[in-house]
């Protein structure tokens, strides 16, 4: 397959909805040029401890409240109380990763949430002071997700930003794979309190890799710079820029598409499954992307995967719909495994996304997307943990899917009109007017194409 030029969606600019590329005659990365650089190494192992940790402690709190009151809405609270708290640390947190060195805000961040997770471990403690401690844990998170994004494109240059953005993509959805069947597991045999352990135990050794294994750098935005001022810009800057708004709002489309995580535990019972059952559902849910996203960087090009964008989120939520049939466990899980291979469209969007975004408010931008994200995934699994009290689970998925898919047709209309990838300007004839001006770059709204 030809290698096409680098997708690059540059600095933002007020009033410009067209997004640029620029022509690239380097070669493709790979995942060997990624994992050549050290301090990726690092960054992704920490992501392995502290993700897989998490998965498997959230899990393990999901089945262990739904068995003791065998509620769907309770049960999708405790999952959803993972996800609501990011709104405040999203909005007011973030900016921390910006205004501080990224690499002392992570290691704080691991610290205190391990502090957290070691109060869970008390005796005989109540299962609503466990949801109120995750709540607690969640609201740190922001920070530090939002400084792991960011710092991931102070590591890497922008031909291997996809590759990285896909590895740490895939790493999280591994580990979602392997925490829900691995805390399925641990509930069954030996109860929640290991897991919690373990999960305080990841938080330490991945603050150690990250002080260990990246580098010290200074922080991004000048000094002094106002938190909520920071915030302000942040939220002018990605809500004011059309195509970051487009971005973000495909990327909050998981809302709907994850339902069937936050309703597994009552989708299993209906079918007559228990923990093993549960957790795998999640874990397939997960498992089409885990499968697709190595394809889907490595041998398609960036133009062709912005192309693909918008239909690809369109049948993430629309394939949900099929499960209106009442299919079984294992034709459910085939289900969600195909709507999860085509949600890897969040790989362009992040790409896209970060490089329209400056290095200064990087880290508030990425926390108000990710903010807006848990809290759209937490209201939705809370709404279908209701519905699944009333209809059947799989109909209330089926409902969610659709709605998804009918936002997604929307979104992906508006991209094809400000994306030369998949509009009027293809790819081809921009490729021409580069090869044409190879001196001079040619200027396409307010960013350039060029050599």
């Amino acid at each position: 397959m030809p290698v096409e030029p680098l997708a690059a969606v540059g600095p933002a600019s007020a009033g410009s909805e067209r997004v640029a590329v620029s022509s690239s005659p380097s070669g493709r990365a790979t995942f060997r040029d990624v994992f050549a650089v050290r301090e990726f190494r690092a960054l992704w192992a920490s992501q392995i401890l502290s993700v897989g940790g998490d998965r498997l402690a959230l899990v393990a709190l999901t089945l262990l409240i739904y068995d003791r009151t065998h509620s769907p809405l309770l049960a999708a609270v405790a999952y959803a109380a993972g996800n609501v708290p990011y709104l405040l640390g999203g909005l007011f947190l973030s900016s921390l990763a910006d205004r501080l060195p990224r690499r002392g805000v992570m290691v704080v961040c691991d610290l205190l949430r391990a502090g957290l997770v070691a109060v869970m471990l008390l005796p005989r403690m109540p299962l609503d002071a466990l949801i109120g401690l995750l709540y607690a844990v969640t609201a740190v998170q922001p920070p530090f997700d939002a400084a792991r994004s960011a710092i991931a494109r102070d590591i890497l240059p922008q031909d291997k930003y996809a590759i990285g953005a896909a590895t740490m993509q895939m790493t999280m959805r591994t580990l979602v794979v392997g925490g829900a069947a691995i805390g399925g597991l641990t509930v069954a045999l030996v109860g929640a309190r290991y897991a919690l352990g373990v999960d305080g135990a990841t938080f330490v050794a991945s603050a150690l890799i990250l002080q260990l294994g990246l580098r010290a750098r200074p922080a991004a935005a000048a000094a002094g710079t106002n938190g909520l001022v920071q915030l302000v810009g942040g939220i002018k800057l990605v809500f004011g820029d059309p195509a970051l708004r487009v971005l973000m709002l495909l990327g909050w489309l998981a809302a709907f598409y994850e339902i069937p995580e936050g309703i597994a535990a009552p989708y299993a019972g209906r079918l007559g499954g228990g923990a093993v059952a549960t957790g795998l559902l999640i874990a397939f849910s997960q498992l089409g992307a885990v499968a697709c996203a190595p394809f889907f960087t490595s041998k398609i090009g960036p133009l062709t995967r912005l192309r693909w964008m918008g239909p690809m989120a369109v049948c993430a939520c629309g394939t949900l719909a099929l499960t209106a049939f009442g299919p079984d466990l294992a034709v459910s899980m085939a289900i969600f495994a195909l709507s999860g291979a085509f949600a890897i469209y969040q790989i362009a969007a992040n790409t896209a996304f970060v490089e329209r975004v400056p290095n200064e408010r990087r880290a508030q931008a990425f926390g108000l997307a990710n903010a807006g994200m848990m809290v759209g995934q937490g209201v939705a699994f809370a709404l279908a943990g209701a519905a699944a009290e009333v209809v059947p689970p799989s109909t209330v998925t089926a409902i969610g899917g659709g709605l998804g898919a009918l936002v997604a047709c929307g979104l992906a209309l508006r991209w094809r009109r400000m994306s030369p990838a998949v509009g009027r300007h293809s790819a081809r004839h921009l490729g021409r007017q580069a090869s044409l001006t190879r001196q001079a770059p040619v200027h396409v709204g307010s960013y350039s194409v060029g050599d």
